[in-house]
């Protein structure tokens, strides 16, 4: 089979691209490196069945050509981030909404026979109830959930309109090797591993007692798989989570370190967990990998952060001024 993937240079895109590559499958890879890199890739060099295509789904002249004779597409391409898209929402418009446009048109352009996107479970915002299930009101808080949502809307749409046959898959807080080091401030386990490496103290919102749905990135990889695999999965929309929510004092524990706590933040919800009975139902799909086997794969590949921003108090105040500015009531 030849499948893509893109943002296939990415954290969780790259782990997607290990997999398929074990099923034996040809992989085109679409990356424009923004927050990707090759480097995520480097394993297969030499194999002739990957392919990297530096190009940008928000351009559709540049991707479409790619998706001749393509049976699968994985569309992990996304910009991510909660500060940088209340700063540059035309960016993130741009790359979310309009990119799975092109990645859609692409794909029917060329009847392509399987779609899965990568959606993401801050379209819940803060939700009313634990576990959330994808009926759960829609209610996102900034643009990057906004454009991440009217992604998936799209991907819906384009399933009823032209009968395609396409999955959405809402993420719950995926972690795993790869996982991001940009200049960005985001996620928490980029931002705590790099501060064990410089021996400072972790940067703990609030109290630390807000939970979050903690998957681990192979899990998440494997319920994409089994989506596209299984003809049952064509336009449900389907939370992937890890079956329980974890507090990020545990977390702490588990890494062992000082804190040093800050300002909790405007628009953040006090807990993720995703209800996965839908999943689980459609596809079979349970997660393998524990919070504590995952902590722990983190900690043993811990030099992959070493070259991470090191995140202080004040740096990480300037950073998301803008975060409390716009989305303080």
């Amino acid at each position: 089979m030849k499948v893509i993937v893109t943002g296939g240079c990415g954290f969780i895109g790259s782990h997607m691209v290990d997999r398929l590559v074990a099923e034996g499958m040809e992989v085109i890879i679409i990356d424009n490196l923004s927050s990707g890199s090759v480097r995520n890739i480097e394993q297969h060099r030499n194999n002739a069945k990957v392919h990297f295509v530096h190009a940008d789904i928000s351009n559709y002249h540049s991707i479409e050509s790619h998706f001749k004779n393509v049976d699968w597409v994985f569309h992990l391409a996304a910009l991510a981030d909660i500060v940088p898209s209340i700063e540059r929402p035309m960016e993130y418009y741009n790359s979310n909404a309009n990119g799975t446009m092109n990645v859609l048109e692409s794909a029917r352009a060329h009847n392509v026979k399987k779609i899965v996107y990568a959606a993401s479970s801050s379209c819940y915002g803060i939700p009313d109830n634990y576990p959330t299930n994808e009926s759960a009101e829609i209610r996102p808080q900034y643009p990057y959930a906004l454009t991440k949502y009217l992604g998936e809307e799209l991907c819906m749409h384009w399933h009823q309109v032209y009968k395609m046959n396409i999955s959405s898959m809402r993420f719950f807080n995926v972690y795993g090797i790869r996982a991001r080091t940009s200049g960005t401030y985001g996620a928490v386990f980029g931002v705590f591993l790099a501060q064990k490496l410089a021996g400072k103290s972790f940067t703990v919102v609030g109290d630390g007692k807000q939970t979050r749905d903690f998957t681990y990135v192979t899990d998440v990889v494997n319920a994409c798989y089994m989506a596209a695999k299984n003809e049952k999965s064509s336009g449900e929309i389907m939370n992937v989570g890890s079956g329980n929510t974890y507090s990020i004092n545990k977390l702490v524990e588990l890494i062992g370190g000082k804190i040093t706590y800050i300002p909790k933040r405007p628009g953040e919800p006090d807990c993720t967990f995703a209800d996965t009975k839908k999943i689980e139902s459609i596809l079979g799909w349970k997660p393998k990998v524990s919070f504590e086997e995952g902590v722990k794969i983190m900690l043993d590949n811990i030099d992959y952060w070493r070259e991470a921003p090191v995140w202080e108090p004040d740096s990480i105040a300037d950073a998301t001024k803008d975060w409390f500015k716009y989305l303080s009531k």
